[in-house]
């Protein structure tokens, strides 16, 4: 087995009136809310991707598949959790988390050391372990028109 493994999470979620926005484990204010089965977390969402994709076991549709009333609504850092489970397991340990949000409003920048205090208390890694950032797009787009957000996230796993 590789004992350095890189992997890549990408992720994305409607914008609508009457749902919550959840980044990275924190509750946002913000007039719209992300839609999704789950909280629609797209940051937690595409570091699980990552972490998942790193150990090479698949992606979040797989362990924690929309189709499933088990996940309808659920928490996103209980997948986070349990996507952690998933790759020590597998004899993976975290080594860092480097992520960007991509959305117009609000500005989330603010927020993120409660991010990283959140993804660091589920993950069980030191939060300088986990790079949170941000940027928009210009007004381009679906994220410029503000009709969803996206994240994306690198996450490296090694063997212990």
């Amino acid at each position: 087995m590789t004992p350095f493994r890189v992997g890549f999470g990408y992720d994305v979620h409607q914008l609508v009136e009457g749902r919550d926005l959840w980044l990275g484990g924190v509750l946002i204010p913000h007039d719209k809310g992300a839609l999704g089965h789950s909280d629609a977390d797209v940051l937690l969402h595409a570091i699980c991707d990552a972490l998942l994709g790193a150990a090479a076991l698949g992606d979040i549709g797989k362990h924690f598949p929309d189709t499933s009333s088990d996940f309808k609504g659920i928490d996103s850092k209980i997948l986070l959790k349990k996507t952690c489970e998933l790759i020590r397991a597998e004899g993976y340990e975290i080594g860092n988390i480097d992520s960007t949000l991509c959305l117009e409003r609000p500005k989330v920048m603010k927020h993120a050391d409660q991010m990283k205090a959140a993804i660091s208390e589920v993950a069980g890694i030191n939060v300088n372990q986990i790079s949170i950032k941000a940027t928009t797009s210009e007004k381009m787009g679906f994220v410029g028109r503000e009709e969803g957000v996206s994240a994306y996230a690198v996450a490296l796993i090694y063997l212990v």
